[in-house]
């Protein structure tokens, strides 16, 4: 799994930017003589079969050993000119689209600190291991005005760059996130990231959170995400669509907000 984890990591980017991956190369620090190499293996197949899920070629790799045990992939990918996606571009009125859950942050520092059953470590896990794949081909026939894919700043962070990229403000509603179970739960026993509570730090000025959601919620907003899902600023005649055939194609999509012209690089969460 920490090699799917990785490698669905490594070629999200290039998901998030309307390409195609084309070839990967594994990078890898391993303590070769304190672990078994039968771990090494089996990261190195964990990355190889999201690698042949993504229809991109492993062409090799670097290793050196450390003793801390290390993994990524270098993605390189194609994409015509005209059909790149950057985190820049949304426009008022647009719907704002989100295709993975929040909330990974705080489930795998819970697995750290062994408080959740295999149930819940399945599921983080496997959102974690899905690929961007289906989401960005579904998104190849509509007017993507901006795209980025949602990681170690969190929704609101990502969020941010967008709307200060495309000098726009953005709404975001809370209800219409899907945020993954125990979430919430394991933020009141405290079990969240360092990079978190940058994160929600950092935002503190240039987000205005409805009254009725507490500091929890807000932490869940900002959760530091490993192998999220993309956000997206469609036109809104299209969104709807969008939304129907990404749940079609087995995305975990939801319309969670909207562009708007007003306080351009600020998001207002109702």
């Amino acid at each position: 799994m920490f090699g799917q984890i990785a490698a669905a990591n490594a070629l999200s980017d290039v998901y998030a930017m309307g390409g195609k991956p084309i070839t990967v190369m594994n990078i890898v620090a391993f303590p070769i003589n304190t672990l078994d190499k039968s771990i090494l293996a089996d990261i190195l197949a964990g990355a190889a079969e999201k690698v042949r899920e993504s229809g991109a070629s492993l062409v090799g790799g670097h290793s050196i050993d450390d003793k801390e045990p290390k993994f990524g992939l270098s993605v390189t990918g194609t994409v015509h000119p005209n059909r790149i996606r950057a985190n820049a571009g949304a426009k008022p009125g647009d719907r704002l689209i989100l295709t993975k859950p929040i909330g990974v942050g705080i489930l795998t520092t819970a697995i750290k600190r062994e408080l959740l059953v295999q149930e819940d470590i399945d599921k983080v896990t496997e959102v974690m291991a899905t690929l961007n794949k289906n989401a960005a081909e579904v998104m190849d026939d509509y007017n993507v005005h901006a795209c980025t894919d949602v990681t170690g700043f969190g929704l609101l962070g990502h969020a941010m760059e967008m709307a200060e990229g495309s000098q726009v403000g953005m709404t975001i509603h809370y209800e219409n996130v899907h945020v993954l179970s125990r979430t919430k739960e394991l933020a009141e026993q405290k079990v969240v990231p360092g990079g978190t509570k940058k994160n929600h730090a950092w935002l503190a000025d240039r987000v205005e959170y409805s009254s009725n959601l507490d500091e929890l919620d807000q932490l869940i907003l900002c959760d530091a995400i490993t192998s999220g899902g993309l956000l997206v600023s469609v036109p809104e005649n299209e969104a709807e669509k969008l939304l129907q055939q990404l749940q079609e194609n087995h995305v975990d999509a939801r319309i969670i907000g909207d562009v708007t012209s007003e306080n351009p690089g600020f998001i207002k969460v109702i």
